[in-house]
């Protein structure tokens, strides 16, 4: 497994380098530490070669800074990839390194614990093929170690099996928990709008309690898996009514409008992700 954490030297970027750590940790995985500069103009004047030399030395610098504060169990490399865009620029270097999961923190300068998120974290959450893990503000310093449960949101929406089996996949090689969860957003019935409230409950814990039994069987014996209905008058007062603990982990699908095989943040995974002071990991849409 292999892990691509795009970093900046800001606090956004270290708040990236230290989620990584704790799911490489987790997972067990290979770890690429990656800064994106924009390349060298074709027919670049002397100034501007010593302009573009002084950033490449700059990005090695900052890169190096970066590794030495991983934990020393931690190892990682390092690269510099060159694209005039920086979001475009580490979603090609994940697929030339086969990454599994792009590993980014928000924009900085928010509430502490709340996620928030600039035009390039934005823009890689609306089109990275694979999923991406986002590290709320001040993780570098009030995050855990290592991850003590997944969290997944359940829902019958296309792409909902994809985000189902990654959960599933994800617990069994950390060795970790998953909590199942039904959102229900009473304000707007979604996704039974035309249902009465108590239809609407009961419909949402039948399909809380399906899930459970799909994961049952797909999981070990005795493999730690619950399910929940958690309700509010909006999706944020959902998500924000489960208990959370250090080292939680939230996994959400992405929107019915992504293309398959991509990323798109939907408006219910955005709501849950303002909401949460957890890492979030939005997983693409499948081909179902």
């Amino acid at each position: 497994m292999k892990l691509l954490v795009g970093y900046i030297a800001t606090s956004g970027g270290e708040d990236a380098v230290a989620l990584g750590a704790c799911l490489a940790r987790t997972f067990d995985a290979e770890l690429e530490i990656c800064i994106v500069i924009p390349p060298e103009p074709p027919g670049a004047d002397d100034a501007v070669e010593k302009l573009s030399d002084a950033l490449d030395h700059a990005a090695r610098k900052w890169l190096d800074e970066a590794a030495s504060r991983l934990p020393d169990d931690i190892e990682s490399t390092t690269t510099i990839a060159e694209h005039p865009n920086p979001a475009e620029g580490l979603i090609i270097e994940a697929r030339r390194i086969s990454a599994d999961i792009l590993v980014i923190g928000g924009a900085g300068g928010g509430i502490l614990g709340r996620h928030t998120l600039g035009t390039d974290v934005n823009d890689i959450l609306h089109s990275s093929p694979i999923p991406v893990a986002v590290a709320p503000p001040g993780f570098a310093h009030l995050g855990a170690d290592e991850v003590r449960e997944i969290t997944v949101t359940i829902g019958d929406r296309p792409g909902a099996p994809l985000l189902f089996q990654t959960a599933i996949r994800s617990g069994i090689r950390a060795h970790r928990p998953i909590r199942l969860v039904s959102l229900l957003a009473l304000g707007d019935m979604q996704p039974w709008r035309n249902a009465p409230e108590d239809a609407a409950v009961e419909m949402a814990r039948e399909h809380a309690q399906k899930a459970l039994e799909a994961a049952r069987a797909e999981l070990p014996e005795d493999f730690p898996v619950t399910s929940t209905v958690v309700q509010g008058d909006t999706i944020e007062e959902a998500i924000a009514s489960l208990e959370w603990h250090d080292g939680d982990i939230v996994m959400v699908g992405s929107s019915r409008l992504a293309s398959p095989g991509t990323l798109f943040l939907g408006a219910t995974a955005a709501k849950i992700l303002r909401a949460v002071s957890v890492p979030i990991i939005v997983v693409p849409k499948g081909s179902d």
